[in-house]
């Protein structure tokens, strides 16, 4: 039997409530990863319309899929633009997670794009969010503002001189620290870089003092407990691709080890 997790419809509480979950990225434009995902038992997917080629009609079938498996689906958009995030949030996407937040004024406007109550998010309950018509207007509203996370990417050198006027934002619901694009303008080589591993030591100190959970990609179990270590509350482990690449190689070495075995013994 998998393993038993949460409702999706219970991820952004516990996202704020500093829970820790397991996630990783989907890049292939197919509900099928997603599925065995969910029966796998993670907490939650990133659907990456940023770094994939996935269109909405297939995003459309991604979020499906992350229903009837019952996990979390999270789409990270290709920019912070309000019809983006509005589009993700009505086909029925747990979260968003939004690239290249750096400074107070774009945090604020993602968290209103995503909001209703205090914000500008667009009206409409005749989607899958709503259960098409289903759900009451205010009822509507309401489920959506508890339901759905808002997530800022801190990947830009250009964020860390204003770290407290992002994380100060109210709506903020949680950030993600992104170590390969932070490794990438420090000029490092893998994301372990002493020099990241010490620019997200400041931004996990910033993230507790204003008590807003951090998410972050790993490499490995040793790279999850130094992460949690320095204060990260949900882990991100590799990709769907990443996954079958390793699974494929690993069937190759299996072969080539039986080759090797047969020609042994002749």
């Amino acid at each position: 039997m998998p393993p038993t997790t949460a409702s999706f419809r219970q991820f952004a509480a516990r996202l704020r409530a500093g829970a820790h979950l397991a996630g990783t990225f989907v890049k292939t434009p197919t509900s099928h990863a997603i599925e065995i995902l969910g029966q796998t038992g993670f907490d939650f997917v990133v659907i990456d319309m940023e770094h994939a080629a996935i269109g909405l009609a297939a995003l459309d079938q991604m979020l499906l899929a992350a229903r009837g498996a019952d996990i979390a689906g999270v789409v990270r958009v290709a920019e912070a633009a309000p019809s983006a995030i509005q589009t993700a949030l009505d086909t029925g996407a747990s979260g968003v997670l939004v690239p290249h937040i750096c400074s107070r004024e774009r945090a604020e406007a993602i968290v209103a794009a995503a909001r209703y109550k205090g914000g500008r998010r667009g009206f409409a309950n005749t989607t899958r969010a709503g259960a098409y018509g289903a759900v009451g207007y205010e009822a509507h509203k309401a489920a959506q503002d508890q339901e759905t996370a808002c997530i800022a990417m801190i990947e830009d050198v250009e964020a860390l001189d204003v770290l407290d006027d992002i994380l100060s934002v109210a709506g903020l619901d949680a950030i993600f620290i992104g170590r390969g694009d932070l490794t990438a303008a420090l000029g490092g080589e893998t994301i372990n870089d002493p020099r990241t591993t010490a620019v997200v030591r400041s931004i996990m100190v910033a993230a507790i003092r204003h008590g807003v959970p951090a998410i972050t990609i790993c490499s490995d179990g040793e790279d999850a407990r130094t992460m949690a270590a320095l204060g990260a509350t949900a882990f991100m482990m590799g990709s769907d691709q990443g996954f079958m690449a390793k699974s494929a190689r690993a069937a190759l070495a299996t072969l080539a080890e039986l080759e090797g075995r047969d020609k042994d013994a002749h």
